[in-house]
């Protein structure tokens, strides 16, 4: 049976996994998804979701448990929201730890400060209507390169992208109602067990 597992490391964990429960019902499948800590339990999924939070502090302790080798040597799709893109990016605007998985740099906090924070409708490659994004002291893409698609812009900022089977996003999908994120992922992750 597949097994995605939610990066419980911190931020909104136990929204991804609802979310993506859901998303596996709309999509009349059966997986496990579960949250995951420790190197040898993300060894054991077949996709893992990294939620927002303090992209420095995810970032470290990814690296001290082994979480990003497991990762990279396992060939694990990844889908990134907010800090969770930053930490899928190869660079930064900060000295940080980073997975290293998708060729752009990252602009951390790049829409402002908390008290900058909105809601906006999305128009998603990927998805046929528009996608109710929440943003959260976000970050946005620069300088996506080699077969890294971009999926979304706002305000002339690279929001959403693709490549191979990982998926960063900018927004939160965890705190919407709208499973497509999660199933445009979830498909990711198929392709790769298939």
């Amino acid at each position: 049976m597949m097994k995605i597992g939610i990066l419980d490391l911190q931020g909104d964990v136990s929204e991804h996994q609802v979310m993506t429960e859901k998303a596996v019902t709309k999509m009349n499948l059966k997986a496990d998804v579960l949250k995951v800590k420790t190197a040898s339990e993300v060894a054991e999924c077949n996709g893992i979701v990294i939620s927002g939070g303090e992209s420095t502090v995810i970032g470290r302790l990814i690296k001290e448990n082994n979480i990003d080798t497991v990762i990279k040597e396992n060939q694990i799709p990844v889908l990134g929201t907010c800090a969770g893109m930053v930490l899928l990016g190869q660079q930064t605007d900060y000295e940080q730890p980073l997975l290293g998985l998708i060729p752009m740099k990252v602009k951390r906090n790049g829409f402002g400060r908390q008290k900058l924070s909105f809601e906006a409708e999305l128009n998603l490659k990927t998805i046929e209507d528009p996608y109710p994004g929440v943003f959260i002291r976000a970050p946005y893409a620069l300088d996506v390169k080699d077969e890294a698609v971009v999926l979304g812009q706002i305000h002339d900022k690279i929001i959403a992208v693709a490549y191979k089977n990982h998926l960063a996003t900018a927004f939160h999908p965890e705190l919407t109602g709208d499973t497509r994120i999660h199933e445009h992922f979830i498909k990711e992750v198929l392709n790769c067990v298939e």
